[in-house]
């Protein structure tokens, strides 16, 4: 198992290194890298932010925040699909933003509109009650 400050140190390798940032992208997930969008994962739930690294073990989100109640600004969209299109809707709650965040498991990768982000990374902070 790997404890926080390995983990940290993995990822501030992983953004230090020049091969990370001049490499082409490989694989389906690796052609995101640089993109805002909603990830979906088992154990980690909903999240958004840039895509710094993707590949088949994980993804590593630049400026992440969770969205553990989310309902898109057009209801008659669903789910987060609804607010990668069109934004969160006021009701919906969001973490705060950390700088850098490791999903190590399956995920799924939904691109976010302009708006969609703007809404999301405007969205006010709320703490879990």
């Amino acid at each position: 198992m790997i404890d926080t400050n390995q983990l940290a140190t993995i990822i501030a390798a992983l953004v230090q290194s020049d091969t990370a940032r001049t490499a082409p992208p490989s694989g389906v997930a690796g052609t995101m890298i640089g993109k805002y969008a909603i990830i979906r994962s088992r154990n980690e739930g909903i999240n958004a932010g840039t895509i710094i690294a993707a590949d088949g073990t994980g993804v590593v989100l630049k400026d992440a925040r969770r969205l553990w109640h989310h309902r898109p600004a057009d209801k008659s969209e669903s789910w987060y699909e609804g607010v990668a299109k069109t934004g969160l809707s006021p009701e919906s709650k969001v973490s705060g933003t950390v700088s850098l965040k490791a999903i190590i498991e399956d995920y799924s990768i939904t691109l976010c509109t302009d708006k969609a982000r703007a809404s999301i990374e405007g969205a006010s902070t709320h703490a879990q009650s």
